[in-house]
């Protein structure tokens, strides 16, 4: 699994090289399931929300940063 090591993650999400993973596998040794700590899996489950928000935002328009500050100035927010 180390090749698969996805450098482009946030370094806030869980990366499956930092879980405790147990595997429960077949009498040929093919893995079929797999255990995970309850966090890890409550870590997973905000990750997925996350990158569903991120898909269902991806054709909205943007703004820059600059804009941001301006509106929350604006607002009384900065």
């Amino acid at each position: 699994m180390q090749k698969l090591k996805q450098h482009w993650l946030p370094s806030y999400m869980l990366h499956v090289d930092d879980m405790h993973a147990e595997y429960v596998t077949d009498r040929n040794g093919v893995k079929k399931s797999v255990i995970i700590p309850i966090n890890d899996f409550y870590e997973l489950l905000e990750d997925f929300e996350d990158l569903a928000s991120v898909a269902e935002r991806k054709d909205e328009p943007t703004i820059s940063h600059e804009q941001v500050v301006e509106e929350l100035k604006k607002n009384g927010l900065l």
